[in-house]
């Protein structure tokens, strides 16, 4: 079977400062993530495929998402919202820029985060590193139970919980920074008898990166 993780399209527009968007910030697309999200259906279309099953986190920039690429890649079924993939709470940072929380807790503590994956201490994130852990892991065995040799899954959610699937899928847990997705980007796995084999990861959608795949 084939796994596609994507990651959301964009919820800032030009000339907005960027600040930390968790799971208490439930912003909207803009006209620019609803085009990125369109283009995962687009892409799933020009390679022919129609997903199996299409899950998204609750938070409407993932949930209105997969609507969007539904529509464009002709599945009928009905999306299916996990709560698992609920974007992580940055407790103090959320809604705050990066200067404001360097300002606070230095440039490291973000660096740390984006690059090496540490949450930092005291901030009052949620939920713990090991429950999302243990979410990724979860999610995968219920997908797998079902799925058929033949079958698609895309699934639609953020930045900081799509992180925690990248080594699950085969990629390097020494290199945390290689498990970064870029809003509108996508990375696709496949699932075989001796495991996960990750093809792609944080890729631009595109349908060549579908071939070959399954």
């Amino acid at each position: 079977m084939r796994l596609i993780l994507a990651r959301h399209g964009n919820t800032f527009g030009p000339g907005d400062t960027p600040v930390w968007v968790g799971a208490r910030e439930d912003l909207p697309l803009t006209d620019t993530g609803r085009v990125q999200s369109i283009q995962f259906g687009l892409a799933l279309k020009e390679a022919g495929i129609v997903p199996a099953r299409i899950i998204a986190g609750p938070l409407q920039r993932t949930a209105n998402g997969a609507l969007l690429a539904a529509a464009e890649c002709g599945f009928e079924g009905e999306i299916e919202i996990d709560t698992r993939l609920r974007e992580i709470d940055y407790g103090s940072w959320g809604g705050r820029s990066d200067d404001e929380i360097a300002a606070e807790w230095g440039g490291k503590a973000i660096h740390d985060w984006r690059e090496r994956s540490i949450v930092p201490a005291g901030a009052g994130w949620s939920p713990s590193p090991e429950t999302i852990a243990a979410n990724a892991s979860a999610t995968l065995q219920d997908i797998t139970a079902t799925a058929r040799a033949s079958d698609t899954v895309l699934l639609i959610s953020s930045n900081g919980i799509l992180r925690y699937f990248h080594a699950l899928l085969g990629g390097d847990p020494r290199r945390p920074e290689e498990s970064k997705m870029r809003t509108g980007h996508w990375s696709i796995a496949a699932r075989t008898e001796s495991g996960w084999q990750l093809h792609d990861w944080n890729v631009p959608p595109q349908p060549a990166a579908l071939s070959g795949v399954s």
